[in-house]
This record gives C-alpha cells, structure tokens and sequence, in this order.
C-alpha cells in the first residue's frame, strides 16, 4: 500500500485528499471480513466501483476500484478515508435529486465526480503499490 497525496484545482472546490493505493493481496487482506458495493459509475476512463469492506477484525474501510475498458481484473484499488469516500458518494447520490427538466448535457454532481476521480487517477497513475 502507498499512501498520495491529490491536489485538485481551485475551481474544483475540493480539499487535497490523502488516497492509498493498494495491491490485490492489500485489498483482499482489508476486505477479508466481506465487502459491500454501494454504487458504481462508468467513465471514459474506467468503471469505478464503490464499496466498503470488513477486514478480519472488523474495521471498516472504504474503496473505489477502477475497472479499465475491456479487462476484467481491476486495473486500481483505491482507500480512501470515510470523509473523502462520503464527499464522493454524496456526488453520487445528489445526481438523484437534480430536476428531469436539466440540460442532459449540463455539469452535474457526477460530472463533478467524473472529473474528481480523473484527479485521483492521475495523481496516482505512477504510484506502485
């Protein structure tokens, strides 16, 4: 497991996040307890798939695994602290909530999240677990 750092931009209105990258066997050990999938989203740079995990002992953390096109193992295990994982989630969850008389193609939650998670993915493209 490595630990970065993401910096967003200004604009992005997001506070740096502190994110771990993980190996399969890091993940396989924090999620020995059994995993919950929360919610998924499919991006022009992968399917990421929220989740929480039990570990053995019963402590709780909380994922996003990144599914890239036309593989069917994950190319990224991501931990996230539970704040930074709410604040994620919440975007998520807030697309619900946005009026059907929108603009399809306006910027929204998820598209704020989409880009949040591009930041992610960048900054961590040259960690090796």
């Amino acid at each position: 497991m490595k630990t970065f750092t993401v910096q967003f931009h200004e604009h992005d209105q997001a506070d740096p996040m502190t994110v771990n990258k993980l190996s399969e066997q890091d993940f396989d050990t924090l999620s020995s307890g059994g995993v919950r999938q929360l919610c998924e989203l499919d991006t022009n740079m992968g399917l990421f798939v929220f989740l929480d995990a039990e570990d053995g002992e019963g402590n709780e953390s909380y994922h996003i695994i990144r599914y890239e096109e036309d593989r069917e193992e994950p190319s990224d295990y991501y931990s996230l602290e539970l704040k930074d994982f709410y604040d994620l989630i919440a975007l998520f969850m807030s697309q619900t909530y946005i009026d059907d008389n929108d603009e399809e193609d306006s910027y929204g939650p998820v598209h704020h999240l989409a880009h949040l998670l591009f930041h992610i993915v960048d900054s961590g493209k040259d960690v090796i677990p």
